[in-house]
Formats: structure tokens, sequence, C-alpha cells
């Protein structure tokens, strides 16, 4: 099975330069591998064919999970070829984008696997202290949550598809894959159901909030590149929304309102992104150790225009013409032909900007539409505002109010067209997408039409009107085979299990 037998994938040690029987033998070796796991979740791996070197990509978290989500979705807008495949649902099981999707999550997972393994045995013989250990094991439950959850988005049906969720997940491995027997065993762990996918990513999340320090006992910037209490919290958060879930979307979310707060302005999280006070949970980057040219952040959406912004949101009556998430140099850079640019990732040159995994901001949004759904109306009015007034030029006059919206849905619609502008260029419009494919409000039809994958001109970012100009890629129903990605050829190939659980039409 691919995620498996690749040597470079496994490593079988979680870091490279230390041999697995040494990895836990030390205090030192076990931050080392630890260290080699969040590596995992930076920059995988990346081939273009089977004898070809390395080359980190930004998988799965870093910079590739911001660029491949963004490109299922509408309001961004691929203007070469670099991720053409996944902007017009042109893959294949051999697409090496999605191949090295599930390559590297389930190398990350193994990773944690082997780390979750390697840290009891450390903590049991005195290696560790049993403080660090528990929040070492806090921050591997974590990041193997965080990957089967990011699965689910690519590869399943959302979760209310079924009723029960009883449809196809994702195979949830928690056994360190290190020699062959192992690897028979892993052969045999099928895909489960949505359903049992969610019970182990939730039963993992609530271990880490156990183990796991608080943020507050973090110092400086490891807070927000380090897996911590809360970060585990605000994942519980958005799992429960995508499980529909509305009370639990509250009680979850309301444990992080004393911890974090809403930076002044909008850009705060994004000119010192690695220290303030609403990132939860960010991918750092660094000179040292980033992504490269052709996956870095700054370099894919600011120096090479490789991903602008799409008029389809630009022009969306709900982005008042004044809003702060519009102004050059901080949130937006404009290029000479008048075409529209994310601004926020800055650093061209050492691409060390880092990626965003969860905001404060996405967790009262969350909490705004699970109150809205819920029928308490003024609270997730007063959500919605709190993240949106910050960007408005007169947030008295131009707050939304109760006869802003006649009914739920126009209330819903509007904090999902909220969370459009708030996390654009962040990762996060395919995940709406795919929950609300089925949903009983405001049901996405499928991947949305989009414009065509080139250079946009820039007199379509001319505001006053929503944009009705030409879709070059059609919209793909939510009943096509491509909403979801195949497993990967080598993958059923090699796994007996999972061939005969490929999704529908691949």
């Amino acid at each position: 099975m691919n995620s498996c037998s690749d040597r470079e994938t496994l490593d079988l040690q979680p870091y490279n330069n230390i041999n697995e029987d040494l990895a836990f033998s030390t205090a030192g070796n076990v931050d080392l591998s630890i260290m080699g796991v969040y590596n995992a979740a930076q920059n995988g791996i990346y081939k273009t064919s089977p004898d070809a070197s390395n080359t980190p990509r930004g998988y799965v978290f870093g910079a590739a999970y911001v660029e491949q989500n963004d490109m299922r979705g509408e309001d961004m807008v691929n203007t070469a070829t670099f991720y053409q495949l996944t902007y017009t649902a042109t893959y294949d099981g051999g697409s090496l984008n999605n191949v090295h999707y599930w390559m590297n999550a389930y190398g990350l997972i193994n990773k944690a696997n082997i780390a979750i393994e390697g840290l009891k045995k450390a903590g049991g013989s005195a290696v560790i202290t049993g403080a660090v250990r528990d929040n070492y094991l806090g921050e591997m439950y974590f990041l193997r949550a965080l990957a089967h959850l990011e699965l689910l988005k690519h590869f399943s049906r959302p979760y209310n598809f079924t009723s029960g969720a009883t449809h196809p997940g994702v195979p949830y491995r928690v056994t360190a894959i290190t020699s062959p027997s192992t690897i028979d065993e892993a052969l045999k762990v099928g895909r489960g159901t949505v359903a049992e996918t969610y019970s182990k990513i939730l039963a993992d999340l609530d271990m880490a909030e156990t183990l796991t320090v608080s943020n507050s006992a973090r110092v400086g910037n490891i807070k927000i590149t380090r897996a911590t209490k809360e970060a585990a919290i605000a994942l519980k958060v958005r799992a429960y929304l995508n499980m529909r879930d509305w009370s639990k979307v509250l009680t979850e979310g309301a444990k992080l309102n004393s911890v974090y707060s809403l930076t002044s302005s909008p850009s705060q999280p994004f000119t010192n992104n690695y220290n303030n006070s609403e990132s939860i949970f960010s991918i750092e980057n660094s000179a040292n150790t980033n992504p490269g040219t052709n996956a870095g952040l700054a370099s894919i959406y600011n120096n090479r225009s490789l991903v602008c912004i799409s008029p389809i949101i630009w022009r969306n009556s709900r982005w008042l013409a004044d809003d702060k998430r519009r102004e050059e140099t901080t949130m937006v850079r404009t290029a000479s032909s008048g075409v529209k640019f994310v601004n926020k990732y800055k650093d061209v040159t050492n691409l060390s900007d880092g990626s965003p995994i969860m905001r404060y901001a996405e967790v009262l949004l969350s909490m705004a539409e699970a109150n809205a759904r819920l029928g308490h109306t003024p609270e997730a009015i007063d959500l919605l505002n709190k993240v949106r007034n910050r960007s408005l030029a007169n947030p008295v006059a131009q707050q939304y109010t109760a006869v802003s919206f006649p009914d739920t849905t126009s209330l819903v619609d509007a904090i999902i067209t909220e969370r459009r502008i708030e996390f654009l260029g962040e990762g996060m419009r395919w995940g709406d997408i795919h929950r609300l494919l089925y949903d009983d409000l405001v049901p996405t039809p499928g991947i949305p039409a989009k414009m065509t994958n080139a250079m946009p001109t820039g007199a379509s970012f001319t505001l006053g009107t929503p944009y009705t100009g030409p879709l070059g890629v059609a919209m793909i129903p939510k009943t096509d085979f491509r909403i979801l990605w195949p497993l990967p050829n080598e993958e059923v190939v090699n796994n007996p299990t999972l061939a005969a659980q490929q999704n529908p039409g691949w």
C-alpha cells in the first residue's frame, strides 16, 4: 500500500537521522523525534517519478493544505497550470497533487503512531518525565486526528450524506507500521464508516485536550506552532460543525472565549503571524525549512501570481467596498493590470509565513452558525458582528441587525459568506462546500462554477455589481463522482482491502 510501502514516506522512524531504536532513548532524541512528526505535517515529500528525489511541497498542512483547498473552490482563481487538475476537477488516481495528499497524510499519521508507541516506552523507562510524555502524547493525538479529519474532506462524502453517516470514511490508523508484519496487519484495515471515523477523531482530540498543556503555559511563538489543549478544542469545534452537532459546537467553543481574542484589525494575524491573540494553530515555515518556491504561500499567492482572488467573491454584495479586508499592501495586492491578489503572505524571500490552520475567528463564526441553526438569532448576529465589525469602516452604521435577515436561511447564508471573505486565501473554502453539499438551508450544488483557469482581466474586478461574466469551468453536481478524489492507484493496486473500497466512479 502506497502510504506504507514507500520507505521514504514511512522512514520507519519519526526523525530521519536517528535510528528507530535510539529515537526514544534520550530526552534530546525524543524531542528531535517529535520535531520530525511536525516536519512531516509541514513539508512531506513530492516526487514527479518513482526515481525522482524527494522535494518539499508543503504537504499536508503546509502550503499544500491552503492551495489545494482553495483550488477546489470558486473564490480563488488558478491563473496558470500549477493546480489546474485540482481547479478543473480533471484529476484521476495518478494525479500527483492528490496522490501526495493521501501519501503524506498517512505518512504523518504513521510517524505520529511511531511517536506514540515510543513515548509510552520512554515515559515508562524514565527517559522523560510523565508530564513531558503526556504533553507530547497529546500533541501526537492531535496531529493524528487533524490528518484523518483532512482526509475525510477529500475522499469521503459529508457526514449527513446518509442517515447515521454509514457511508465509507477513511482508514483510521492507530498502530505504528515499522516492519513487514505490521504492514500486513495494516493492509487489513478498511475504511470503516464516516461515523466511526469521526468517533475516533473525537476520541483522539479528547485525549489531546486532556494531555496537552494549555495555551497559557506555552512561551512565545511556540503556543501557535505546537498543539495545545485549546488547539484540540478548536479542532473539535470544526469536527462538530461538520457533524452538524450544533450544541456541541457551542459547548466546545465556549471553552476558548477566555483564552483568545480577535486582533484589532483583520491584518494583524498575518503581519505578526506567529505571535498574536487570535491564531490558535499554524504550521511554522522559515528560511531553513519551507516548502520551496513551487509551494511557498508567499511565492504562489504573491510573488509569482499563480493564484488570484476571484471576481466572484471580490464583487459579492455582502463584501462592502470600504471593508478593511480590501486594503492594499496589508491584505490585497493589485497588479498593474488591475487583478487582485491575496497579500496575507508577505515574505517572498524566505517563505517564512506560517500556514494558518485555525484562528479564533473561525470558532466565533462556527458558533454564530450553530446559534442561528438552533434559533438563537440575537446570539448568532452578535457573534457574526464580532468578526465582521473590526473590518468595517463605520461599524455602528454598517453592522448587521435583526432587520438585516428576514429568516434563518438568510442569516446562515450571511455567516457562510462571511467565512468566505474572512478566510480568503487560507484554504477554508472547500471544507464549507463539502459539509454543505446536503444542507437543509444553504446547500452547495456541488463544486461551484468558476472562472476560466487563466489570469482574469482587470476590468472583471470592478465593484458595483455582482460578477455575472463568463465562467469557464462548469459546476460539477454534488451527485457527480468527481466530488471525491479517488484513492490513489498505487494504493488500490497494493492494498486488496482498499481495492474493494474505491470511491464509486473511479
